[in-house]
């Protein structure tokens, strides 16, 4: 298929998951970067673009700018990516959205449900893609046990638990002039969630994708230990599903010894699985009075589902990056459909404004429920 034309927000030189949203654009070669507003500095969203070896008159000062000279041009990009802190995706992605561009989105869609319920409106308004990226919904594996559930070798739902434990904010890193620390724990750039927010959100996506059940109420408490901090540090929240299951998440970022230890564990009637993200290749699953099984990427027995995203033999592990270019493949795939005025092909899988939308009201709820003395708060 023709490739589709890419423009990025933000992730300019020295930008972690600018660079992280660049290589899993590129790893199924389905898009083509023609230009980039790569940084709130004129002179270092140059120098960046010249690092990325841009056309110079498409490396723009402003994504305002971007927008409007690429949107006059034969050759404009069909998508942007914004890759910028999250206060500002809300601007970005609404500016996008007014000027016909698809948007792919860093999570989380927005700093507050207004915010993210807007986006919902104006994607369905402009007829656009809004595609936010919850990356480990990506993983091979990850498709294989929501193919499991969804097909009903579980049985009917009865508990999910979910972990994101992080150590890396264990001490007061932010006072350090950390970048990253920095901003994470600014509740005007990040939103008023700290680790609910920053990790809490994947947990919570991953319930939500891999069960096919969203929470109907969550009871949340929420800590921060570091002194100083403005923003929670460690969240327990329980979770109550309309089906009658029961869930639990924990996600912490002063967990010594952790990086990023998510890990999700499902049981219903008939069965149970385990996938854990530092080990992404692997789905232990087990069955009723049967002894339990390893089920691996590329080997036997996975769902079409899991196996049409999984690009490389068994054996060669599967990461981080792959799952970034999972979500990269399926948008792209939407797009070119868009092109044409055609649906969505049925079996694209991503994560859109709706789910974005969803993970701001799920933070919102424990946050209220954390305030008003850890009570349970409808979604």
């Amino acid at each position: 298929m023709e490739r589709v034309r890419l423009g990025v927000v933000g992730g300019g030189q020295g930008a972690f998951i600018g660079a992280v949203h660049r290589i899993a654009a590129r790893l199924d070669d389905a898009y083509t970067l023609v230009c980039g507003a790569l940084a709130s500095d004129a002179e270092r969203a140059r120098a960046s673009g010249a690092a990325l070896g841009l056309d110079p008159a498409r490396c723009y000062d402003s994504y305002a700018a971007m927008f409007a000279a690429e949107r006059a041009r034969a050759d404009g990009m069909e998508a942007v990516a914004i890759v910028t802190p999250n206060h500002l995706h809300h601007a970005i992605a609404s500016a996008a959205l007014d000027a016909g561009f698809h948007v792919i989105c860093d999570k989380p869609l927005a700093t507050s449900v207004d915010e993210a319920d807007d986006l919902v409106r104006r994607a369905a308004a402009a007829q656009r893609i809004v595609a936010v990226t919850y990356n480990y919904s990506g993983y091979a594996m990850v498709r294989q046990a929501r193919a499991m559930v969804a097909r009903g070798d579980l049985g009917a739902l009865r508990l999910a638990q979910v972990e994101y434990p992080q150590g890396w904010l264990a001490g007061p890193l932010e006072t350090t002039g950390q970048k990253q620390a920095v901003w994470r724990t600014d509740p005007v750039r990040a939103g008023p969630g700290g680790a609910i927010g920053d990790i809490g959100s994947h947990a919570f996506q991953l319930v939500c994708f891999i069960t096919g059940q969203t929470p109907q109420a969550v009871l949340g408490d929420l800590t921060t230990f570091v002194a100083g901090r403005r923003v929670d540090d460690n969240a327990h929240v329980l979770l109550r599903f309309a089906s009658g299951a029961r869930g639990m998440l924990w996600a912490s970022q002063v967990a010594h010894g952790h990086a990023n230890a998510l890990k999700l564990r499902a049981y219903g009637e008939a069965g149970g699985l385990e996938w854990a993200q530092e080990d992404p290749d692997r789905l232990w699953f087990t069955a009723e009075g049967q002894p339990t099984r390893l089920l691996l990427r590329g080997g036997a027995g996975m769902a079409p589902e899991a196996a049409r995203v999984a690009r490389i033999p068994g054996g060669h592990p599967e990461g981080y990056l792959e799952g970034f270019a999972t979500l990269y493949a399926e948008i792209a795939r939407a797009i070119v459909a868009a092109r044409g005025g055609a649906p969505i092909p049925a079996d694209v899988v991503f994560p859109t404004a709706s789910d974005g939308a969803l993970g701001m009201r799920f933070i919102a709820a424990c946050l209220r429920s954390a305030s008003e003395g850890g009570r349970w708060i409808e979604l």
